[in-house]
């Protein structure tokens, strides 16, 4: 194995890893609300990112982002917006469980993205995928008389963040940057607000919890970096299968430590949707090799 792909490893595990195991730093931050959290996490990530870019001279990228990056990654700031709001309320709310299931449909649901959006054509297997995903989803509805809304909020807020960043031209630490500057003037006067009203829990709770508040942002930022330095190092197909490491990592959670039920429909879904995964995986890795190989035949010819 070569050594960056040894890095690339490392980092990609390292950054799945942490964000599999951020509902116990959550749960920590109680009894602030999720939405204080949020504001809390833009604030700070911002403050880190910022100090980040001043270490690695790269401040002066932020002048000459294009105005249409800019105007991009306020949709993408909107959108992570959702989706850390939508996830820090599950944690801290008993949904861890539901939380995971969200990020087990994510790569389904950017699969779905690219064909609406771009027009991408689906693989046979793809469409075997998919069909699964669906029929898992409806045994969810049933198994809890509804939509499993925190699943499909987190799972279509991050597939359309990632279809934006995806488009972006800029370094991921400039990108990420942007999209917290675009949500610090609503965060701070969201916490000044909590201040003047006496609802705050940054000043009120103690150093220990001011301290907690204050590390959401290093919290927030230092896996996204891990997350682009993998990116840069590794093929998408094992990024991929990688991912999976965050979700179930945070379902185990939810039902080990949680406690949060697991009746036999729930199961079933998510034994599906799992199903569905395992088949995507399959046909992604064949397709990366076929490119290989197309490409290898192009070269000697």
């Amino acid at each position: 194995m070569t050594q960056p792909r040894r890095s690339g490893l490392l980092f990609g595990v390292g950054a799945y890893v942490w964000w599999g195991l951020c509902p116990g730093f959550f749960l920590l931050l109680l009894p602030a609300t999720a939405t204080e959290v949020l504001a809390h996490r833009f604030v700070w990530s911002a403050v880190f990112l910022l100090a980040i870019l001043a270490f690695t001279h790269r401040l002066g990228d932020l002048r000459r982002l294009s105005r249409r990056s800019w105007m991009q990654l306020l949709a993408a700031s909107a959108f992570i917006a959702i989706n850390w709001g939508t996830y820090i309320w599950a944690v801290t709310n008993g949904h861890v469980v539901d939380a995971a299931l969200g990020y087990f449909i994510n790569p389904l649901i950017s699969v779905a993205l690219g064909v609406v959006i771009f027009g991408e054509r689906l693989g046979r297997w793809q469409v075997v995928a998919l069909t699964l995903a669906v029929v898992a989803v409806a045994i969810l509805t049933v198994e809890v008389g509804g939509p499993p809304y925190i699943a499909l909020v987190l799972a279509v807020s991050f597939g359309l963040y990632g279809l934006i960043k995806k488009v972006v031209a800029a370094d991921p630490r400039v990108s990420v940057t942007v999209e917290t500057l675009w949500a610090l003037p609503a965060a701070i006067g969201y916490l000044v607000w909590l201040q003047a009203v006496g609802q705050a829990h940054f000043v009120n709770h103690g150093p220990d919890q001011a301290a907690l508040l204050l590390l959401a942002g290093p919290v927030t930022a230092i896996p996204l970096l891990l997350f682009a330095a993998a990116a840069q190092r590794l093929p998408l197909a094992t990024l991929g299968v990688l991912f999976y490491l965050n979700p179930a990592l945070q379902m185990a959670w939810g039902v080990v430590i949680g406690g949060e039920p697991m009746p036999p429909a729930r199961w079933l879904g998510f034994a599906l949707i799992w199903l569905a995964l395992l088949v995507f995986s399959v046909d992604a890795v064949r397709r990366a090799r076929v490119d290989r190989r197309a490409l290898a035949l192009a070269a000697d010819g």
